[in-house]
């Protein structure tokens, strides 16, 4: 009676294709490309957080409302703006987050 290999071996032997196979797809594809140029970072950087400082400037001198629906607008695109200006800004120096 033929001994059948075990299931470890079996399992080895599927991952290992399964490497080869993602190696040979990932050797296959084009590198990546950034749909902006880098050269641009530290200028959208710049833009995206002075626009952030306005929105809190302009927050900071909002009237108090009842139902604050304005102020939750403005701080919440500051809050975005303010998020996306960090990452190119981290970007634009090198630190790829």
């Amino acid at each position: 009676m033929p001994s059948s290999p075990s299931r470890a071996t079996l399992s080895t032997h599927t991952a290992m294709s399964t490497y080869a196979s993602t190696r040979a797809l990932h050797t296959a594809l084009p590198p990546f490309q950034p749909l902006l140029p880098v050269a641009l970072l530290p200028y959208l950087a710049a833009l995206l957080l002075a626009s952030t400082f306005a929105l809190a400037f302009y927050f900071s001198t909002l009237p108090r409302d009842t139902i604050p629906i304005r102020e939750t607008a403005v701080a919440s695109t500051a809050s975005v703006l303010a998020g996306f200006g960090v990452v190119a800004l981290f970007c634009s120096a090198g630190v790829y987050v």
